[in-house]
């Protein structure tokens, strides 16, 4: 669904400052957050303060459409990551857009199972104690459409909250797997190589 023709519909746009909570655990659904600009993390939260990353959602993306769809509780945070702009559709609004718009109901089809993939993949590896294994396994997904040569833009402390790790462990991992060869690094960052090889 683009952005603009949200807009155009006549759906508003509200400005969220960074570290602005959208929602929170245990609060009812009643819109899907379109991104105009700006980067929201879904986090759930240990009762240590500890944040787990479920999802980092970035401009043209939404989120909160699972609990709206089934009228459920959310479950997670909903954090900015930076000032952001995102535009809410009531629930009546977004069945009227999948109703309308076969590309987007096949969309979201998509979307839903690359998140489904995503939680499954992240449960796996949360029951291996290789810290190595662990970054590997999400340095792989979060790589997979990046295009020969780009940068991953994700920090140290966001793949440490992705995978359960300490950052200075996440730090060490890195360095050791592009020690292996198992990644590349230019400048601190993981740069998408070809060929690479992904498995300890």
């Amino acid at each position: 669904m683009d952005i603009q023709q949200l807009i155009d519909k006549g759906f508003p746009v509200k400005t969220y400052a960074k570290d602005a909570i959208i929602y929170e655990p245990g609060m009812l659904p009643h819109h899907v957050y379109f991104i105009k600009a700006g980067e929201i993390r879904m986090v759930t939260v240990s009762e240590e303060g500890k944040e787990f990353i479920q999802g980092i959602f970035k401009a043209g993306e939404y989120f909160g459409e699972p609990a709206l769809l089934i009228g459920k509780p959310y479950l997670a945070y909903t954090i900015a990551n930076k000032p952001s702009q995102l535009i809410p559709v009531g629930k009546t609004d977004f069945f009227e857009l999948l109703k309308s718009n076969a590309d987007f109901s096949m969309q979201l089809i998509q979307v839903l199972s690359k998140r489904l993939f995503y939680k499954s993949m992240m449960l796996e590896e949360l029951a291996n104690e290789k810290a190595e294994h662990r970054l590997l396994t999400i340095v792989k997904y979060l790589t997979e459409e990046l295009e020969e040569g780009e940068a991953l833009k994700v920090t140290r402390q966001e793949l440490a909250d992705m995978t359960g790790l300490r950052v200075e462990t996440v730090i060490r991992g890195i360095k050791q797997l592009a020690g292996k060869k198992l990644i590349l690094l230019k400048r601190g960052k993981i740069i998408k190589q070809k060929d690479i090889k992904f498995s300890l």
